[in-house]
């Protein structure tokens, strides 16, 4: 986990920084500028429109007395996204329009999905439950 940690911390932002130093050899430093902002200003407009879309999905989900398990995994894929795409960088940009977009989305929820399911049967995962009523 820890060199996990390490990796997303260090070696993704440097990555990046070359990636966008690249960028700005090629085109310029004020459009790579913008390119971020632009990208930035997109997610959040997406992660916005998309959040609003699934908390109605669970509310409705809720009301009808069903566990809305699928769009608690689509509001953390939205979440997570949008938080990529507010970092600067192209790599980082592109997971994150891939988790906010509803088509891409899925192949991630499909992804978390297995995990957990592999977890539970594996006994790694436990479920507490306490009614203090």
């Amino acid at each position: 986990m820890l060199g996990k940690l390490i990796l997303l911390f260090t070696v993704i932002p440097i990555v990046e920084l070359f990636i966008l130093f690249q960028i700005a050899e090629i085109t310029s430093g004020f459009a790579t500028v913008l390119l971020v902002i632009f990208t930035g200003v997109v997610g959040a407009y997406l992660a916005k429109s998309q959040g609003r879309i699934i908390i109605l999905r669970i509310r409705t989900d809720l009301n009808r007395g069903k566990m809305p398990a699928n769009e608690l995994i689509n509001g953390l894929c939205v979440l997570v996204g949008g938080a990529l795409l507010l970092t600067p960088g192209i790599i980082t940009d592109i997971v994150g329009f891939s988790l906010v977009i509803p088509l891409t989305r899925t192949i991630f929820k499909k992804y978390i999905k297995n995990k957990f399911s592999e977890k539970i049967r594996a006994g790694q995962v436990h479920f507490y439950y306490r009614d203090d009523d």
